[in-house]
C-alpha cells in the first residue's frame, strides 16, 4: 500500500508540472472491463444461443481462405493455424465463436478440440458470446483516458441504448473496453471488428461513426481530424528520403541449390 501511495504521488506531481494550476489533473481510475469475450469463466456453459445444437458450417469463401492459410505451414504442423482459422470462423459467424465452430476448426486441423478451446478462451480477441455486427472495441488505457475515452464510451453507449457487453436490439452494435490498441499518439481511438481503427475521436465524431456504420457509409479509417497518420504538428521529421533501399531478403531457392551442390560435391569426392 505504501509503495502504491508513493507511486501515485510521484505521478500526480509530474502531471501537475505539465498542466496549469487551474486545470483539473487527469488521473487514471482503477477499474476492470466486464468479462465479456474470453475473460471470466473459461469453461463452456451451454446457453440458448451457444450449445451443441447451435449450427455452424464453413462457407465456400471461408474454405478458400483457410486453404490459403494452411499453405503457410508444414502439413504435419497444421495446428499452427488455429488462431488464423478461429478468426475466419469468427468473421463468418457475425463476430463470435459458437462451440461448434471451435469443433469444426479442431476437425479441420486434426487436433483434439481441447487445444482449440484453450486458444479461444485465452485470447480476448475471440468472442464466445454473440456480438454486434459492428463490435466496437474502445481503448481505455491511460493515454486514451486522459484524452477523453470515458466520454466517448458514454456517448456511444447512450446512442446504442445498451450497457457495455450487450448487443443492441437491431443487432448492429456491441461495445467492450480493450487495452491497448497501440496508437497512443492518436488517442482516443476505437477499433471495429478487430480490424479498422478510428482515431482522434470526440464524443460527437464517435456517435457519427456509429450512425455512418448503420447507414452503410463508414468514415475513413484513421485520424478523424486533420492529422496525417501519426505525424505531429511539425510534420515528418524522420525517414524523409522516399527512395529507401529494398529490404534484404534471403533467396531460399538459391540457398537450397547451394546446399544441394555442396552435398553432391561431398558425395562425389
Amino acid at each position: 500500500m505504501a509503495f502504491r501511495t508513493i507511486r501515485s504521488l510521484i505521478f500526480r506531481s509530474n502531471i501537475k508540472s505539465i498542466f496549469p494550476a487551474t486545470t483539473r489533473v487527469p488521473c487514471r481510475t482503477f477499474h476492470r472491463s466486464i468479462p465479456y469475450s474470453s475473460g471470466g469463466i473459461v469453461q463452456h456453459r451451454d446457453t440458448p444461443e451457444n450449445n451443441d445444437d447451435t449450427p455452424f458450417e464453413w462457407t465456400e469463401e471461408s474454405k478458400s481462405r483457410i486453404e490459403t492459410i494452411l499453405k503457410k505451414f508444414p502439413k504435419n504442423r497444421k495446428k499452427s493455424g488455429i488462431i488464423h482459422c478461429l478468426f475466419v470462423a469468427q468473421e463468418q459467424n457475425d463476430n463470435w465463436l459458437p462451440l461448434n465452430a471451435m469443433k469444426k476448426v479442431a476437425k479441420l486441423l486434426d487436433v483434439p478440440p481441447m487445444q482449440v478451446y484453450e486458444v479461444a478462451t485465452f485470447y480476448t480477441m475471440f468472442n464466445r458470446n454473440p456480438a454486434g455486427k459492428y463490435h466496437i472495441q474502445y481503448c481505455g488505457t491511460t493515454p486514451c483516458q486522459i484524452c477523453g475515452s470515458e466520454a466517448i464510451k458514454e456517448a456511444m453507449l447512450n446512442y446504442m441504448g445498451v450497457h457495455e457487453g450487450e448487443v443492441t436490439e437491431d443487432g448492429y452494435f456491441s461495445l467492450t473496453e480493450v487495452e491497448c490498441l497501440g496508437a497512443c499518439v492518436n488517442a482516443p481511438m476505437v477499433q471495429v471488428n478487430n480490424q479498422e481503427v478510428y482515431e482522434n475521436l470526440t464524443p460527437e465524431s464517435a456517435v457519427k461513426l456509429l450512425k455512418d456504420f448503420k447507414e452503410g457509409n463508414p468514415m475513413k479509417v484513421g485520424p478523424q481530424n486533420d492529422q496525417i497518420n501519426c505525424q505531429g504538428p511539425l510534420g515528418r521529421t524522420t525517414l524523409l528520403d522516399d527512395e529507401l533501399p529494398e529490404p534484404v531478403c534471403r533467396d531460399l531457392d538459391a540457398l537450397k541449390k547451394e546446399i544441394d551442390d555442396e552435398q553432391k560435391q561431398a558425395q562425389d569426392s
